[in-house]
């Protein structure tokens, strides 16, 4: 049924962004500067927001008096559909970056063309959405670049992050049924596309920043199934704490 792939989808978008802005919000208070400090906390309170409205909307569309606190915050381990990608720890200050930026790459053509959905509620979202995600793909990539063509220690430490985090990234563009089911229906569009543009822009940023493309072919996936990996327990311990000790509580 359109709906119960509808709402499927809407998690999938709803959890990519709660669990990014929880491992960002991690950084609030230890960032390198304090304007990073600062930049990075509003990040994570857009992808929260992004979030809120997405797993709200999911709920709607379920129909068992779910809401963005409940479907964000008390799922158990396998529920969650996220990619592995947002899971990863922080690291240093370059591993955070680049994983912001593989997904912001991904984030925005996509919602571009989520704006023309079929779906007005999910069109609604995306267009709000995409005037941060353009902002957040402007900072990743100009760090990514910073870092890259800066000096020898900070090019080294970023391209390990880029080696380290590349076999994730294909899982950005993972599909099934359920985004055929709504790609038929007009809702989504054809992730191809997507994809050629998302290449086009890591191969810009990564030869401006001199890095390197990994040449190796692994692919780890998972996530979207409900498979994750060990990193995600404890992040999803924090992030419920304050909903499971205090029932109730709306953010």
């Amino acid at each position: 049924m359109k709906n119960e792939a509808l709402f499927r989808y809407l998690l999938r978008l709803g959890d990519d962004s709660l669990i990014l802005g929880q491992r960002l919000a991690e950084w609030c208070g230890h960032g390198p500067i304090l304007e990073e400090d600062i930049a990075m906390t509003n990040i994570s309170l857009d992808l929260i927001g992004q979030a809120m409205s997405l797993l709200d909307y999911a709920g709607v569309i379920e129909g068992k008096d779910r809401n963005c606190d409940k479907l964000g915050l008390l799922r158990y381990e396998k529920e969650y559909v996220n990619v592995l990608l947002v899971e990863q720890p922080n690291g240093d200050f370059g591993d955070t970056i680049m994983r912001q930026f593989l997904f912001d790459a991904f984030r925005k053509p996509l919602y571009e063309r989520l704006v023309n959905s079929s779906d007005k509620q999910l069109a609604a979202i995306a267009d709000k959405s995409l005037k941060e995600t353009r902002y957040h793909l402007k900072h990743s990539s100009e760090w990514v670049i910073r870092l890259g063509d800066g000096t020898e220690e900070s090019h080294e430490r970023v391209q390990n992050s880029l080696d380290t985090l590349w076999r994730y990234a294909d899982e950005l563009f993972y599909t099934d049924e359920v985004e055929a089911k709504l790609t038929v229906e007009g809702i989504l569009p054809d992730l191809s596309g997507i994809k050629a543009e998302w290449e086009s822009t890591v191969k810009y940023v990564f030869s401006e920043a001199t890095l390197e493309i990994p040449v190796n072919n692994w692919k780890f996936e998972g996530g979207r199934k409900g498979r994750h990996s060990e990193h995600f327990g404890h992040l999803l311990s924090e992030l419920q704490y304050m909903q499971r000790a205090y029932p109730n509580m709306e953010w």
